[in-house]
């Protein structure tokens, strides 16, 4: 089990496959990209299986997440699936995805086990998707999400974020295109993760502000603290069901109390919290020739330590030196 001094239990964890993506979104990355990490640094297919295998198997995990990056470009993918599927107990399966690349693949990983995948898109709009990812991609990551659908990936979600100056007044657009579609729409406040560190409490589109947007053209009923559990999204039904939204408020609106999450980082650091600074070393440990035991017993330490909050609540929080790519999400 994997609890720490509050109390609180992590059953879902985040893998990062890389760190690389194929686009540059705004509040990610620079324009010209980042430094990636060496292949060596990288967590082979083997080391990762395992340490899922150790997450799963010994410290209580009941769900994995592939994160990025963007892990659809992360070679073998489906085989890391495929291995991870055949774990006992076997864990569910997702995938947090740009989208680019899964008109291809999403088949082959839903036969591998794959159970679901969350897709990025903030934008209806060809030219603000390439305004805010500095590429022209967008009908890739819509046929991406049809694909996904078809193939069964479901619940296909959508997360959106909004930025001034972009996509700010899209929020009613993309709900009803959601809606149309079969999706299940999640907003979420732009986060101080991004690794030119140009994030601004002051300059970020609120939880409030986009319900408010939502509501000038649907109803919405807050389904409820007991229906939410430990996901971080708070969900309104739309139009009195059943279809739902959700809205993600790291910022304005944090849900660290419930959380149940550990990470892992494509070089195989263990992070508590999205946004702690401290990293756990399993990497070193497991290449070193730490016996599971050893290398669960280091995963529990990590998790202990974890702080109350993120601290995002605080005018002096200090964002993390490494930013979204090089956690995952």
């Amino acid at each position: 089990m994997l609890i720490d001094t509050y109390g609180r239990v992590a059953t879902d964890l985040r893998v990062s496959l890389t760190d690389r993506c194929n686009l540059r979104c705004t509040y990610c990355m620079p324009e010209e990209g980042l430094a990636w990490l060496a292949k060596p640094e990288l967590l082979t297919d083997d080391e990762i299986v395992r340490l899922v295998r150790i997450a799963v198997t010994s410290l209580g995990i009941t769900e994995v997440r592939f994160t990025g990056g963007e892990p659809l470009l992360r070679p073998g993918l489906v085989s890391l699936v495929e291995r991870c599927a055949a774990l006992e107990p076997r864990p569910r399966l997702s995938l947090t995805t740009n989208g680019i690349g899964l008109a291809r693949t999403a088949p082959a990983l839903k036969a591998a086990g794959l159970d679901r995948v969350n897709v990025s898109l903030d934008t209806l709009r060809p030219e603000v998707f390439t305004a805010l990812t500095r590429r022209k991609r967008h009908q890739d990551v819509l046929d991406g999400l049809a694909a996904a659908r078809e193939a069964g990936l479901t619940p296909v979600k959508v997360n959106s974020v909004l930025m001034p100056g972009h996509n700010q007044d899209e929020a009613p657009e993309l709900l009803a295109w959601a809606l149309a579609e079969g999706y299940e729409l999640r907003f979420i406040e732009q986060m101080p993760l991004d690794a030119q560190h140009g994030w601004k409490r002051e300059g970020m589109i609120t939880a409030g502000e986009i319900l408010a947007s939502l509501r000038t053209r649907f109803t919405l009923t807050e389904e409820g603290t007991g229906q939410r559990g430990s996901a971080p999204a708070e969900r309104w039904l739309v139009d009195g069901g059943p279809a739902r939204v959700g809205v993600i408020g790291s910022v304005t609106r944090p849900f660290c109390a419930a959380c149940d999450r550990t990470r892992l980082t494509a070089d195989g650091q263990v992070r508590n919290c999205l946004f702690a600074n401290e990293e756990t070393d399993l990497r070193g440990a497991l290449r070193s020739g730490a016996t599971d035991e050893e290398l669960a017993e280091l995963w529990r330490a990590a998790m202990w330590g974890k702080r109350a909050g993120s601290g995002l609540d605080d005018p002096r929080f200090l964002q993390p030196r490494r930013p979204m790519s090089a956690i995952g999400g």
